[in-house]
């Protein structure tokens, strides 16, 4: 199924009456196989008609996993159906239960409207331009109200004419970029104006990669200090080393995402091979690449013995490009990364089976 029939099919079948289990509510709840391949791997993805009784908007949501889980706090991108189910929103937009367990729900919505203006507000004309700063859902008290006072910037489609497959996977990757961006300027925001941004912040967890900091007196002791701390790995990280683990066992692998302190490791064919997953960070690619090169290398060499090497391969959030490709293979280092349909990689990681083509 197409994002055009998927989104056309969910606003001419949707009826609140009929309950959570209706046609139109399984469709919602399906997203994640609809949405999946354009959207990135390590994302989060949630349809839903209500809990209980049907939802005035139904809504199909994207989470980035180290901002939020939930809709109910953070910045997410959704799209939001209005209540006559005559238009339909892609809306980067604000969780609201957090401030509304804080301040009341009408201080909360003027606290949305607030933050909202101030984070479109940050980008430049040219970036926003076309984009909608208002969305029109109906109007309705509750939540249909918070989305809309904590709408930033949303495309806005009449649901009888919805633009062309082409259009609305390109504004879907566009919003997703924009996505990434206002976290940044949120956070910019919230460190040099005072009480503009009184979202909560997630509370950072603790501890650092004892690889950076430790300096053992023998590989045994190094062996055993690294396999006795944990090192931090966000949401985003695990939600592409599960999904990449996932495709690895139905192509036929053996696959392991549970052997601390490595991402993976993978056998066919009598082959293993070691796997180091990074998040690409706003654009950083030469950063996780470099971090790839450098774990690879410490895990092979300190975690299998001299004669039993395993293949090295380094998975990405994204793709990293051609330079980056032939960098890594030039250090003997097969690269994946997923795309709208499936997974692609350098020559060695297709030739292996590790990824579905070369790109």
């Amino acid at each position: 199924m197409t994002l055009r029939e998927y989104l056309h099919e969910v606003a001419s079948t949707y009826d609140r009456t009929a309950g959570t289990g209706s046609p139109a509510a399984k469709l919602l709840r399906s997203a994640p196989s609809v949405f999946g391949p354009y959207i990135p791997a390590s994302y989060l993805i949630k349809g839903s008609a209500g809990n209980g009784a049907g939802a005035f908007c139904p809504w199909v949501s994207f989470f980035d996993p180290d901002e939020t889980t939930t809709a109910t706090r953070g910045m997410y991108l959704v799209y939001l159906f209005a209540e006559d189910m005559r238009t339909v929103s892609l809306s980067l937009n604000q969780g609201v239960t957090e401030l509304r367990e804080t301040f009341g729900a009408r201080e909360a919505e003027v606290r949305l409207r607030g933050e909202a203006a101030a984070i479109r507000g940050a980008f430049s004309g040219d970036i926003v331009e076309e984009l909608n700063d208002v969305v029109d859902l109906g109007g309705r008290a509750g939540l249909p109200r918070a989305y809309e006072a904590g709408n930033i910037l949303a495309c806005v489609y009449e649901t009888d004419s919805l633009p062309t497959e082409e259009t609305l996977r390109t504004d879907l990757r566009r919003m997703i970029q924009l996505y990434q961006d206002a976290l940044v300027l949120r956070e910019d925001l919230r460190s040099t104006t005072r009480d503009l941004i009184t979202t909560i912040k997630p509370k950072e967890s603790g501890g650092q990669d004892p690889l950076l900091y430790f300096a053992p007196k023998s590989d045994d002791e190094y062996v055993q200090k690294i396999t006795a701390r944990e090192i931090r790995k966000s949401r985003k990280h695990e939600t592409l080393v599960k999904r990449y683990g996932a495709f690895l066992a139905e192509a036929g692998f053996a696959a392991g995402t549970n052997v601390y302190p490595r991402d993976l490791v993978a056998r066919r064919n009598g082959d293993d091979w070691l796997i180091e997953a990074k998040v690409v960070r706003r654009g950083n690619v030469s950063h996780a690449v470099r971090e790839a090169i450098g774990q690879l290398a410490t895990y092979a060499f300190l975690l299998y013995p001299a004669d039993a090497q395993p293949h090295r391969m380094a998975l990405f959030t994204e793709a990293i490009g051609d330079v980056y490709v032939r960098l890594l293979s030039h250090q003997g280092i097969a690269s994946v990364w997923p795309t709208e349909d499936g997974w692609a990689g350098s020559p060695e990681a297709v030739s292996a089976g590790l990824a579905q083509k070369e790109v």
